[in-house]
């Protein structure tokens, strides 16, 4: 990928691909392209085409999609299917029939079984039943896989796919009815320790086991992949280590310097048991995660402050 590309990001706003936009400049490539939403309705199969013919990117970061939490995923399931198909055929497809030299496709650990074996290997994917609070997301990113390597299959396209296990980092989702858990309890304990609060409620059992993984580790891994990784099979990236709900949430009401009670809500859903993967592929061609959890979180939270008190 020389320095001299065109290189276009779908998604440049989000969580992943601002990161990803960070770390191209930062490495000296300058021919960026991007589209905010307004500009680029990626759902938009006549608009993303005329895109295409028109700047004829050689690279594509493909980290546009519709994400949320449980509760997202489990109200909305349509949108999250239709908007997720929509977004990526348009790009993949556009990709080929402009003739980018290389897609890098984002998916999400959430492809593999509910039930799969831990740590998850890649090739645990299609092997089991999904978790049902996020099947129509997952369904939607193993669609996208596939699709990546059937066109790789019958056009001979260099079209990878990255599966990143929980994410966090600058530019994250902070609203409680649409986020993953890790910015959604920073939010809650700062506005528990901000009123005066006796409680925060964490939804489940604070049982399962989760990874996370800093934006700025999965836009490093990205690059590298985009120069390294040639195969259709795909490729996990994470952390390696997992830590229990309840240890994240007792970890982040410390940071936040919260000193009331946690109260864990057992009629909501815990989701799957486990997701740690298996970070083996990645670790052996010379890629590791660099950025500590607690000291990623601290990163965050102190972001999170400013911005709020700015927004006064």
């Amino acid at each position: 990928m020389e320095k001299h590309k065109k290189i276009y990001i779908a998604g440049h706003r989000g969580l992943v691909g601002s990161a990803i936009e960070r770390a191209l400049r930062k490495n000296g490539y300058t021919a960026i392209l991007t589209r905010t939403s307004s500009e680029l309705d990626l759902r938009d199969h006549q608009a993303v085409d005329e895109f295409f013919a028109s700047e004829q990117p050689d690279f594509v970061f493909l980290a546009a999609a519709k994400v949320g939490g449980i509760v997202a995923n489990n109200d909305y399931p349509a949108d999250f299917i239709r908007d997720n198909l929509l977004i990526q055929t348009n790009i993949i497809d556009a990709s080929y029939r402009y003739g980018a030299e290389k897609l890098l496709f984002l998916g999400s650990t959430c492809i593999y079984p509910k039930m799969a074996p831990q740590p998850l290997k890649e090739e645990y994917l299609l092997t089991g039943e999904l978790e049902p609070t996020n099947k129509a997301y997952a369904v939607a990113k193993i669609a996208g896989i596939t699709m990546c390597q059937s066109y790789n299959r019958q056009y001979g396209t260099r079209f990878i796919s990255v599966m990143p296990t929980n994410m966090y980092g600058p530019n994250d989702n902070f609203d409680l009815n649409t986020s993953h858990v890790l910015p959604a309890l920073l939010r809650k304990f700062h506005e528990a320790k901000t009123h005066s609060l006796p409680t925060v409620e964490v939804w489940g059992s604070g049982s399962p086991l989760r990874e996370f993984l800093h934006a700025d580790d999965l836009a490093d891994a990205c690059i590298f992949l985009m120069n390294q990784y040639e195969e259709s099979e795909i490729i996990n990236v994470g952390v390696g280590k997992d830590i229990s709900i309840k240890d994240l949430a007792l970890l982040i009401r410390s940071i936040v310097g919260y000193e009331g009670e946690i109260v864990f809500d057992t009629s909501k859903p815990d989701g799957t048991p486990r997701k740690l993967v298996d970070v083996t592929k990645i670790n052996r061609l010379g890629w590791s995660a660099r950025v500590d959890l607690e000291e990623g979180i601290r990163s965050i939270y102190d972001a999170y402050v400013s911005d709020s008190l700015v927004k006064r």
